[in-house]
């Protein structure tokens, strides 16, 4: 399972600061004064608002378990969350979370390019701060619509040379083929930000040695197969029970609808928290997480089955 699930707690709110003119950090902190979950460079947590759940990388810094520090960007197409941090929430409220959980852990490697796009610096900001201190051979491309839009730059300045900023307004789309060109100039890529970034980083990598580029999307990958889905059976194994999951509904549906309970906050394959052990069959991965050969795990929120049956450890 996912490293850190560690269910839900009821955190206050202890500041708010603004990062850039769209970035909203926020400080969370345990009531009672006491230590958080401890958490690695890359992990996320849940966040709960109003009518909706929202995952947000921890930012801040993993020796610090009294603090929490996530970074909201505020979305004009917002479906309610991001609107709400940045115009209602306010030190004092309590909010419940869930995690932390790591889908985007820091690999071990003696070179790494970070690329990030926008608010994507949010979980590679601990991971830079944890390899400058090791003294590892680390890079950092930085591109957002402009230096105004972009968060943590007074603090990766003292980084010097090694942090590379460019806003489109200035420099245009960053030269990822230039980059990318010589798989043998860095051992490892670590990639965050919007989907366009994403899409042209994985391209790039395409024939890169298979593990050397680690992404994460905020968003599910784009999914063109929806006319190809078809009916399977999902089979529980210590129950028993066996449940038609038709082609227009998730496995995640049809067992809310049988009574059967999974951990779930995003429903759109980002978060991890539905992640199940797969005893028999072949899943079909439509979520932003596992990779596509992988066959011991499934996420019932989106993902589904290439074979006619899917044995699932519930």
């Amino acid at each position: 399972m996912n490293d850190g699930d560690t269910g839900v707690l009821e955190l206050e709110v202890i500041a708010l600061r603004r990062e850039s003119d769209c970035v909203l950090s926020v400080e969370l902190a345990d009531p009672e004064k006491r230590a958080l979950p401890e958490w690695k460079p890359g992990a996320h947590i849940d966040l709960g608002l109003p009518e909706h759940i929202r995952q947000y990388s921890l930012v801040g810094d993993p020796r610090d378990c009294h603090r929490y520090r996530i970074a909201v960007l505020r979305e004009p197409e917002s479906s309610g969350g991001s609107q709400y941090v940045h115009t209602e929430l306010r030190p004092g409220e309590l909010v419940e979370i869930g995690g932390p959980r790591n889908n985007f852990p820091l690999a071990d490697a003696d070179r790494y390019l970070m690329i990030a796009g926008g608010v994507g610096i949010t979980p590679l900001l601990p991971m830079i701060r944890d390899l400058h201190a090791q003294q590892k051979d680390w890079r950092l491309l930085y591109g957002g619509r402009s230096r105004r839009s972009m968060a943590y730059l007074e603090e990766l300045a003292a980084y010097g040379d090694r942090v590379d900023v460019r806003p489109f307004d200035e420099y245009g789309h960053l030269d990822l083929a230039f980059e990318l060109a010589d798989p043998s100039a860095r051992d490892i890529v670590y990639c965050c930000g919007p989907e366009g970034l994403i899409s042209a980083v994985e391209k790039l990598c395409e024939s890169w040695p298979a593990g050397a580029l680690h992404v994460e999307r905020f968003s599910a990958r784009p999914r063109d197969d929806e006319d190809d889905l078809h009916a399977f059976e999902l089979v529980l194994a210590r129950s028993g029970q066996r449940f038609t999951v038709p082609a227009e509904s998730s496995a995640l549906d049809v067992l809310d609808a049988a009574g059967v309970a999974l951990p779930n906050a995003c429903r759109d394959g980002v978060c991890g928290s539905c992640e199940t052990r797969v005893l028999a069959g072949l899943p079909l991965h439509r979520d932003a997480l596992a990779d596509p050969d992988r066959t011991d795990i499934v996420y019932p929120c989106v993902s589904r089955a290439q074979s006619a049956e899917l044995v699932l450890d519930l």
